[in-house]
């Protein structure tokens, strides 16, 4: 019996330990730095110099930022795994539609970050604000053509302007451009696209030039397309234009008019120690001041409606979200492509292997 006693006493004890080292590793768990996601490269350089270095100086916040590659997958991991290392993230917008449904985030309170009446609409969402706004550009080397196009009319015009085509491979982008090359106007595309009719006018539109088309994946491609005269014109991405003409010193010019606009936004994982901590970071990057050095550092356009009046002309004009750059720009739906992507991109493989 009293051995017994003593065994059981054992347990006892050795539980006891257990559950205090258990209570001791969660309070280091809570007592975490706040940790900050973004996407590396020169990008997140950028915001080191504009919102991370600052914040941590003004705010007296121990922070580290990391980097990631997206994925909604590796953010339902973290959350649902219990084991989540991250607090605010920035996640492009089909990874915010899908991690808000499933409740990968904390819900926004936007009283903690100015206000929801501060932001542009497009980036104000209830599990996230915007961070960056960026574009898909007609993108075309000044050197190279005697004659600037004027937008995807001139594009799909082999005649008007020879040579050959980069465009992102899959129907995402791809078809939308098509229906503006075709006389659709920007506001309309979606509404069109959602037909099966309008799918159709896409790949019929895509026919007339599929021999003169190179397809590209990864965004450095095509300046690179651009610089080795391989093709006359392509779609791209505006801050790898400007990220060029700036770094190698090319002469490359985009034509704004009818391009596709998307966001990146920040989220506050689900669950996260550091909320208080998350939502001062959010607001301190979230100012109309801030976000403007974000912008003289990349060619970004930001989500505070009162930051693009804050830079220099020169800055202002090559920026996505300057008056007369977005004035006919067409935000990409996210809805839609989460509802047809997989329709959409079996009915292009198919098309593109004919």
């Amino acid at each position: 019996m009293t051995m017994l006693k003593r065994k059981i006493g054992k347990i006892a004890l050795g539980f006891t330990v257990a559950l205090t080292a258990c209570a001791a590793l969660a309070t280091v768990g809570q007592a975490r730095d706040l940790t900050v996601v973004s996407w590396g490269g020169a990008y997140q350089d950028a915001q080191k110099k504009a919102y991370f270095e600052p914040f941590k100086k003004a705010a007296g916040i121990a922070m580290n930022d990391e980097s990631w590659d997206g994925g909604v997958g590796v953010l339902r991991a973290k959350v649902q795994g219990g084991a989540a290392t991250w607090d605010v993230v920035q996640v492009e917008s089909d990874e915010l539609a899908v991690g808000c449904e499933e409740g990968l985030f904390e819900k926004m309170d936007y009283s903690k970050i100015g206000g929801e009446a501060a932001y542009i609409p497009p980036s104000v969402n209830p599990c996230g604000v915007g961070a960056i706004l960026y574009d898909f550009v007609l993108g075309y080397d000044k050197d190279k053509l005697k004659e600037a196009p004027k937008g995807w009319a001139d594009f799909f015009d082999t005649k008007k302007i020879p040579g050959k085509r980069a465009l992102r491979q899959g129907p995402k982008t791809t078809l939308e451009i098509a229906l503006m090359a075709d006389g659709v106007a920007p506001k309309d595309v979606y509404k069109v696209l959602a037909t099966d009719e309008g799918v159709e006018r896409a790949f019929k539109k895509l026919d007339t030039i599929k021999g003169d088309i190179v397809w590209w994946k990864a965004g450095a491609q095509p300046p690179q397309l651009l610089a080795s005269g391989e093709v006359a014109m392509t779609s791209v991405y505006n801050g790898r234009i400007d990220t060029a003409n700036k770094n190698e010193k090319k002469n490359f010019g985009m034509v704004w008019d009818g391009a596709l606009f998307t966001l990146d936004s920040w989220v506050i994982l689900k669950g996260s120690p550091n909320k208080d901590a998350a939502y001062k970071f959010l607001d301190f990057a979230g100012k109309a001041e801030n976000q403007s050095k974000l912008s003289e550092n990349i060619s970004y356009g930001t989500s505070n409606k009162d930051a693009a009046g804050k830079l220099q002309p020169a800055v202002l004009k090559d920026l996505p979200t300057a008056p007369d750059n977005i004035k006919n720009a067409v935000e990409i739906n996210v809805g839609f492509w989460l509802e047809n992507i997989d329709r959409l991109t079996e009915r292009f493989n198919k098309w593109a292997a004919k």
